[in-house]
């Protein structure tokens, strides 16, 4: 990117939606989020993303945008620029990247948004010369990115990474992918919420009882660490099964990848960093093969909220040089 030039980097999430404008140090110039449940039934998609759009190009008082890059939830087709399946938005064969180049008359990319996220704490990160990296992101799902040889790892179906359905438990709990025992249903948000729920109906945590009462869509990642913070060691528990068992699904990253960084990312990792960070070592230490966790440095991604929409906005500007080569 040159001087005066800006780009966009786009996060569409289940909640919510965030627009960035980034210049060429990648230095965030203006913000634009918005929730989604609000408008997704009662307005088309592609128009609120749009608005959002132009919003935080407003605010950032440009109009020279050269590209525009876009991270979504679930399997997406980089290639072809659709969003094949987003069931928290309703969105099937979404021709994203199509509807905003007609529109700004940019370039577009598109790409998963743990992709995205993991490739921004990557670069923008203190180990930036890794060439393979895996990036892990527990949240309501748990989402992964792979990076090999620096690339962004797709796969022959453009949906590769998908570290929630490693299957960890053959008879286990009953996954929103349809599969029993996966990682997402053993140690996702809602997983995790799941238990408390049982908790606060045995009386076992007065605090969350306090908190949430009935309504359990509040047992929010933050009010869990609330919760542990007072001293409530059920609740603890908890978290750290799903932390431990976090790290045995990184632990067979590590045996059958053999990266040199794993990133931790997501709502859980914000809220619960130390627990997890703990417990995810002690799982690779004792499930990881010895002479291939050695030199494997585990971290906790320091972009927070705007990793996604800045991986876009970097992926973009990869791409975009990419083209100019060629020309």
């Amino acid at each position: 990117m040159n001087t005066e030039e800006y780009i966009v980097g786009v996060d569409i999430g289940g909640t919510k939606i965030l627009s960035i404008v980034v210049n060429e140090k990648f230095e965030i110039l203006s913000r634009c989020r918005k929730k989604t449940k609000s408008w997704l039934k009662d307005v088309e998609p592609e128009n609120k993303i749009i608005e959002i759009i132009e919003e935080s190009i407003k605010e950032a008082g440009t109009s020279n945008i050269v590209g525009i890059g876009v991270g979504a939830p679930g399997p997406v087709d980089p290639k072809n620029g659709i969003v094949i399946n987003t069931p928290n938005l309703g969105w099937k064969s979404f021709p994203i990247v199509e509807i905003l180049s007609k529109h700004f008359s940019v370039p577009v990319v598109l790409d998963n948004d743990v992709n995205l996220g993991t490739y921004a704490e990557w670069l923008l990160g203190d180990n930036s010369e890794a060439k393979h990296v895996v990036g892990v992101f527990p949240g309501t799902g748990i989402g992964g990115g792979l990076i090999v040889n620096r690339k962004i790892v797709h796969g022959a179906s453009g949906g590769a990474g998908e570290v929630g359905h490693m299957t960890l438990q053959i008879d286990g709990p009953l996954c929103g992918c349809g599969k029993r025992g996966c990682l997402e249903a053993l140690a996702s948000r809602i997983a995790i919420t799941r238990e408390i729920t049982a908790l606060i109906l045995r009386g076992e945590s007065p605090y969350l009882f306090e908190k949430v009462g009935t309504d359990f869509s509040k047992i929010r990642s933050s009010v869990i660490a609330e919760a542990i913070a007072i001293g409530e060691k059920k609740v603890e528990s908890i978290v750290r099964k799903a932390a431990y068992l976090t790290g045995v699904a990184i632990a067979n990253l590590i045996n059958i990848l053999s990266p040199e960084l794993v990133i931790l990312g997501g709502g859980l990792i914000e809220a619960l960093g130390k627990i997890y960070e703990e417990e995810i070592q002690k799982a690779v230490k004792e499930h990881a093969m010895p002479f291939l966790r050695k030199k494997v440095i585990i971290e906790i991604g320091k972009l927070g909220d705007d990793a996604v929409a800045l991986g876009s906005a970097l992926l973009c500007a990869r791409k975009k040089e990419k083209i100019k080569e060629t020309k």
